[in-house]
C-alpha cells in the first residue's frame, strides 16, 4: 500500500484513528489491499499523512483487533485473509427441526438473535423490560477505581464488600449468613454443579421438581448422576411420593424452586416446607433451594412465601441465588450461602476448576445493589410483569389452552395446550418463533402437551396469529 495521497483530512467527522481505519479496511473489503500485502512500517505512514505516530500504531492496533490486518514481530504489519473470517452481522442458523428436540436444542436455539418478542421460549426479560442504564453506571463507576485492583485474581470466596451486602439481602428473607457462608458463583448454573460434584458421586441418585428447569438435568447426567423427578403441585412438591422415592432410592440431593417455581410461577406453602425438611432429615438429603427467582416475588405482605433456609437457617439447605434474571443475562453473578464449612470446601472446588469468578461483574453488582438502586428497578419489573398477566394469560385461554396454577407473581405460565408440544415447538421455528415443550422440562423427557410461556415475550401479532391457528 502507498497511501502518499491523503486519506484523512481534519476537517471530516471523527477521530484521526477512526478514518485510517475505515479507510483501509475499505480498500481491504474492496480487494484494493490483496491479502499478504505489507503495509508501509508506522514512521512511513505517520510521515506521508502528516500524523503521529502513535495515531498510527492505534489504527494499525484497531485493525489487527478486527481481523484485517496481522502483526509478524520484526516484519510488520501484512493484509490478513478474510476469506474465513466469520460475518460477524450474519444471524445464527435455526438447528433444524429435523434433530431430535431436547435441552440442548433449546439452549442452543435460546443463542439465536431472534427478536425478543419472538421468544416466548425464552427464560430471559425482554432487554427493554431491563435497565441497562443501570449495569452501564455500574461498569463506568468500577473503571474509575484503581486500575490495579481490576488486574489481579478475586478472592476465591468472592468479592467481600458484594458478600457483606448479601449478607443484609438474606436478613431481609430471615435468612442468617455471614460473608464467610457464602460463596459468589458463575450464575446460579455454576452453583448447581459444585454443589453437585460435592456432593454426588457416579450412581447417585439427585432429586428435582417434575417439572423443572431443564438445563440441569444434562449437566447432572453428565456427571453420571441419575436424576428422578419429583412431581410439583400448586403448593410444592408431592410429599407423599417424595418420601416413597427416597426410601427406595437413597438422593444425596434435592433441588427445589420455594418461591417462583420454574415453569409454574407457583411457590411452597409453609406445610409442604416442614414436611420437605422432615423427609430430608428422616432419609438424609441436603436440600439446594434455587432461588433465582427471588426479587419477582412481591413480598410476604402481599403473597406468602416460605424458603426452606430460612426455616433450616443453612444447616440441611444451601441457598441458592443471582441476578441474571433481573439485571442481565450476560451478568454471570450468583451465589452459595451454606454452613461455614461448606463454604470453604465449596470455595476450594471452585478454585480448582475456575480458580476465582470475575470481580469486575460482582463489583458492578455491589455497586447497583450498595447505592439503592436495585430494589426500585426490581419493583418496576414487577409492576411491569403485573400489567401484562392477566391479560396474557386470558388470551391464551380464550384461543383453547388452559393455566392450570394462576399464581399473582412470576414471569411464566405452565399452560395445558391439548396438543403435542414438540410438534407445535417444530411449526413454531419455522416461522421464527421459539416455543418451550413441556417435555424438556421433565427428567423424562416424555411427549407433553404442557408448554412454558414467558408472559414478558408476548406482545408480537404474530405470535398470537400462530399460536391461534395451531392450538385447536
Amino acid at each position: 500500500m502507498r497511501p502518499s495521497s491523503p486519506i484523512i483530512s481534519r476537517d471530516s467527522g471523527g477521530s484521526l484513528v477512526e478514518q485510517i481505519v475505515r479507510s483501509v479496511a475499505s480498500r481491504i473489503d474492496d480487494k484494493l489491499l490483496r491479502t499478504g500485502a505489507r503495509m508501509p512500517s508506522i514512521r512511513q505512514f505517520a510521515d506521508e499523512q502528516h500524523v503521529s505516530r502513535f495515531t498510527v500504531v492505534e489504527a494499525y492496533d484497531r485493525l489487527v483487533a478486527n481481523g484485517y490486518l496481522e502483526s509478524r514481530r520484526g516484519s510488520g504489519f501484512f493484509v490478513r485473509e478474510r476469506a474465513s473470517m466469520i460475518n460477524n452481522n450474519q444471524v445464527a442458523k435455526p438447528i433444524p427441526v429435523s434433530q431430535q428436540l431436547d435441552v440442548v436444542w433449546l439452549v442452543r436455539n435460546m443463542f439465536r438473535q431472534l427478536p425478543p418478542q419472538k421468544m416466548p421460549g425464552s427464560g430471559v426479560l425482554p432487554h427493554d423490560w431491563l435497565d441497562g442504564e443501570l449495569v452501564a453506571n455500574g461498569l463506568r463507576a468500577i473503571s474509575r477505581v484503581n486500575s490495579n485492583q481490576l488486574l489481579h485474581y478475586g478472592t476465591p470466596q468472592g468479592f467481600l464488600p458484594l458478600r457483606q451486602q448479601l449478607q443484609l439481602k438474606l436478613a431481609e428473607l430471615e435468612i442468617a449468613a455471614a460473608p464467610e457462608q457464602i460463596v459468589m458463583t458463575s450464575g446460579v448454573t455454576q452453583a448447581l454443579d459444585l454443589v453437585a460434584r460435592e456432593f454426588t458421586q457416579p450412581g447417585d441418585t439427585i432429586f428435582v421438581d417434575d417439572p423443572a428447569w431443564f438445563l440441569m438435568f444434562g449437566s447432572f447426567a453428565i456427571l453420571g448422576a441419575k436424576v428422578i423427578g419429583i412431581p410439583r403441585l400448586h403448593d410444592g412438591p408431592d410429599v407423599a411420593k417424595l418420601a416413597e422415592l427416597a426410601a427406595l432410592h437413597k438422593p444425596k440431593l434435592y433441588i427445589i424452586n420455594s418461591v417462583m417455581h420454574n415453569p409454574t410461577s407457583t411457590s411452597l406453602s409453609a406445610a409442604k416446607a416442614f414436611q420437605v425438611l422432615k423427609a430430608a432429615e428422616e432419609h438424609d438429603f441436603m436440600i439446594v433451594e434455587d432461588d433465582i427467582y427471588c426479587d419477582m416475588h412481591p413480598g410476604t405482605a402481599v403473597q406468602p412465601a416460605t424458603r426452606l433456609a430460612a426455616l433450616d437457617q443453612l444447616n440441611r439447605v444451601l441457598y441458592l441465588g443471582g441476578f441474571s434474571k433481573t439485571l442481565a443475562a450476560n451478568l454471570r453473578v450468583g451465589f452459595i450461602a451454606t454452613s461455614h464449612e461448606l463454604a470453604v470446601r465449596l470455595s476450594d472446588r471452585k478454585m480448582l476448576s475456575t480458580l476465582t469468578t470475575t470481580e469486575i461483574g460482582e463489583r458492578v453488582v455491589y455497586k447497583i445493589l450498595s447505592e439503592g438502586h436495585y430494589r426500585k428497578h426490581a419493583d418496576r419489573i414487577r409492576v411491569k410483569l403485573d400489567s401484562v398477566r392477566d391479560q396474557v394469560t386470558k388470551k391464551i385461554e380464550s384461543i383453547g389452552m388452559n393455566v392450570e396454577y394462576r399464581t399473582p407473581a412470576g414471569m411464566f405460565l405452565w399452560a395445558e395446550t391439548g396438543c403435542d408440544t414438540i410438534a407445535l415447538t417444530e411449526k413454531a421455528l419455522e416461522q421464527g418463533i421459539l416455543l418451550a415443550p413441556g417435555s424438556l422440562f421433565s427428567p423424562n423427557q416424555l411427549p407433553s402437551t404442557r408448554m412454558r410461556i414467558n408472559i414478558a415475550a408476548m406482545s408480537d401479532p404474530g405470535v398470537w396469529e400462530f399460536l391461534k391457528k395451531e392450538i385447536k
